[in-house]
């Protein structure tokens, strides 16, 4: 983890909370102290505790004591987070510290729930960058802590070729051809396809990965027998919970799914000053 990095990002947020100062802890607060702890009012996977950590590092004055391990199971109930110290702190980073833990703690969550509906397959499950602006490192930690693999980062770290790119350069073939002639062999190169007849032109191309976007569990398993292990084969577009373990076909490396972040609902969790 890049602690500059994510310092950086703690700063960015406690700017937007704060502004110019938290009007009502100043005026209310003088020199008190405090203990307070973090309870769960849901079940789910911590996500977050690293942050938590640094946040109330930065802010300074109150000691975190985790009750729970980071990627770990919590029930109803269950204090997660004891702190003492600083009032003041404990109030004023209140608010950002329970939106980093229930945001990213849901991710982790419904990731795992995706984890498990395919254990046994051997088929990894990957984000997408369907994530929020300016909030993506964190929430594609969150999935790694719920058991889920990290997709391209960002459009900087790996060639994926859609289907807008295939329109601009007049189809999948002189695509692929821009970006060989130009890329270094460094990066892997993925291509999504829409129908069998587009995979049998993939197949033929200098491509690591194949995507099949919005596929039949039927389908995926033609298009596996075409590919014939040529090439890693990923599966994308209309999969849910509930379907995933269907597209969970021999011969498929990946299954990506953007509601694992984007479909995740916060953890319910409140600070209680005892």
């Amino acid at each position: 983890m890049n602690r500059l990095f994510v310092r950086s990002q703690l700063q960015r947020f406690l700017e937007e909370d704060w502004g110019t100062g938290d009007l009502t802890t100043e005026l209310i607060c003088l020199e008190e102290t405090a203990k307070a702890v973090i309870r769960a009012k849901s079940g789910g996977v911590l996500a977050g505790l690293p942050f938590l950590q640094e946040l109330f590092l930065m802010l300074g004055g109150v000691y975190v004591k985790p009750l729970k391990s980071e990627g770990s199971e919590f029930e109803e109930g269950d204090t997660i987070v004891e702190l003492d110290g600083r009032a003041d702190v404990i109030l004023s980073g209140e608010r950002l510290a329970l939106n980093l833990l229930q945001s990213l703690s849901g991710i982790a969550t419904r990731t795992r729930e995706f984890v498990r509906a395919l254990e046994g397959t051997g088929v990894r499950i990957l984000d997408t960058r369907k994530t929020t602006p300016g909030y993506r490192f964190f929430e594609k930690y969150a999935v790694r802590v719920g058991g889920g693999h990290n997709h391209r980062f960002a459009l900087y770290d790996m060639v994926l070729i859609k289907d807008n790119h295939k329109r601009v350069a007049g189809g999948l073939r002189e695509a692929v051809r821009r970006v060989r002639e130009k890329l270094s062999p460094a990066y892997k190169v993925e291509v999504e396809v829409e129908n069998l007849e587009e995979l049998v032109e993939a197949l033929e191309l200098e491509v690591d990965i194949v995507m099949l976007d919005n596929f039949s569990p039927e389908e995926v398993k033609e298009a596996v027998k075409i590919a014939d292990g040529k090439v890693e084969i990923e599966v994308s577009g209309g999969i849910n919970l509930e379907n995933v373990r269907e597209y969970a076909i021999e011969g498929v490396s990946y299954i990506s799914s953007g509601s694992i972040i984007y479909g995740a609902s916060w953890c319910d969790l409140s600070l209680q000053v005892l």
